[in-house]
């Protein structure tokens, strides 16, 4: 595994699927195994592939209200300890693909997320060794059914349909997370934007509560939260997420 910082995408190539290693624009396939050890193998033109999703986690383990900012717009009071719910697997997509608004289910709101892509099988990770088990960062849309989210008072369905969990572009390796700005644009506008210093929860904090719960596996994702500013995606929208060091996750809105 390289010692530089790098993005890494999967993407789809001649009809198969892969990752590939991104270092200062030079595009190259990746030799070895994306969680254990890999290599930077033979150089590829960006041209000649389409950009997926860059994980196909088991799950999607996302953190609610941990940006005080967005707690005081939904009004609620700060958790003492992280809130956390699942997103489904079938629920991603990947850069480019369309998120599809259900009928009937009224307003579906945009969420700017950092995740946290693992990289190795963690249970009970302590905050002092919760960075070894991250592979790498990566952007996310927590996209929420927001009356359902309201009506059933827990997550599951407002949160799980199909296409409601945009991630991509990329994997970057190798990125501090503790102060990237992070931006929800729509359809041009800048409608949210902060800093993941302003997390409750830290990274580290969040991998010691979720694998003190549950088993986490390589590629699963834990989404940490987003700031204020979320607000309705209407059919015919363009939704972007832009977190530095890691790129610009962009999707159209399609209504159901």
């Amino acid at each position: 595994m390289t010692d530089i910082a790098h993005l890494i995408y999967r993407v789809e190539h001649q009809g198969q699927k892969k990752h590939v290693i991104c270092i200062e624009d030079r595009w190259s396939e990746l030799d070895g195994d994306l969680f254990t050890e890999y290599q930077v193998g033979q150089t590829i033109e960006r041209e000649q592939f389409r950009i997926l999703a860059p994980v196909t986690p088991s799950k999607i383990v996302a953190v609610g209200l941990n940006y005080k900012d967005h707690a005081g717009e939904m009004n609620k009071s700060l958790p003492e300890v992280p809130l956390i719910f699942l997103k489904p697997s079938t629920a991603v997509i990947g850069p480019g693909d369309s998120i599809v608004l259900p009928q009937g289910v009224g307003r579906v709101d945009y969420e700017a997320e950092l995740g946290l892509v693992i990289r190795k099988q963690a249970y009970q990770v302590s905050s002092d060794d919760a960075l070894d088990f991250i592979l790498g960062l990566t952007c996310v849309n927590d996209v929420t059914a927001r009356e359902l989210q309201r009506l059933d008072v827990q997550y599951t369905r407002a949160k799980g349909f199909d296409t409601f969990a945009p991630v991509g572009p990329a994997i970057a390796v190798g990125l501090d997370g503790s102060e990237l700005s992070i931006e929800a644009w729509l359809n041009g506008t800048k409608r949210q934007s902060s800093n993941t210093r302003e997390l409750i929860f830290s990274i580290e904090a969040l991998v010691e509560f979720v694998s003190s719960v549950m088993t986490l596996n390589p590629g699963d994702i834990i989404s940490t939260g987003t700031p204020s500013g979320v607000g309705p995606l209407c059919g015919g929208d363009t939704i972007t997420i832009k977190i530095s060091g890691i790129g610009e996750l962009e999707n159209n809105v399609q209504a159901g």
